[in-house]
């Protein structure tokens, strides 16, 4: 698969095109689309099924050096307030402060990052370690491992330092119940 066909699915998906153009529209800093919501409209492309089936949220990172609660809480409204139209759970997080309650959370350490494609490089899998944004009338995409796990429906553990086996093997499970269709690698392989 390549880029051009990956974008192209991933934006069938009327909520993706929809969230992209309100991040061009809002210029936040670093912003983009990223994980579950593009990789699991491709394999809804490629399987057939409804092109929503089995999303549970779609997630925008952007990267702000302000890392108060109140700038992100300001963002976080004022996204939801343009995309409510959209009856879809939508989570946004600024990955300049994430490092502050990611261990509290998870248990596990996370240092501070210096642009948001440091926090889609540590996603619990290598086929959603992308992301997608506008620039200039265009797209850029942001894909460190490719799309061949995408096109085949490879699940791979991505071994960041935050890497859980536990949560990889649970969000596995739920994916594999979705999408049948899934070549799912051990944590442990």
């Amino acid at each position: 698969m390549t880029r051009d066909e990956f974008l192209a699915l991933a934006l069938r998906n009327l909520v993706n095109a929809t969230i992209v153009d309100e991040l061009h529209r809002l210029a936040l800093p670093d912003a983009w689309l990223v994980a579950g919501c593009l990789v699991q409209t491709v394999w809804n492309a490629l399987t057939g099924r409804p092109i929503s089936h089995g999303i549970a949220d779609y997630d925008v990172f952007y990267f702000d050096p302000d890392t108060s609660w109140e700038a992100e809480d300001a963002v976080i409204r004022r996204l939801h307030a343009r995309l409510a139209h959209l009856g879809a759970k939508i989570e946004i997080r600024n990955q300049a402060r994430v490092h502050l309650w990611y261990s509290g959370k998870h248990g596990l350490p996370y240092p501070p990052l210096t642009r948001s494609t440091d926090g889609i490089d540590r996603f619990l899998t290598e086929n959603t370690q992308l992301g997608i944004r506008p620039v200039d009338g265009n797209f850029d995409v942001y894909a460190p491992h490719g799309f061949d796990d995408v096109a085949r429906l490879i699940v791979r553990p991505n071994r960041a330092p935050n890497f859980s086996a536990a949560n990889y093997e649970a969000k596995a499970a739920r994916w594999k119940a979705l999408w049948p269709e899934l070549t799912v690698i051990a944590a442990d392989a």
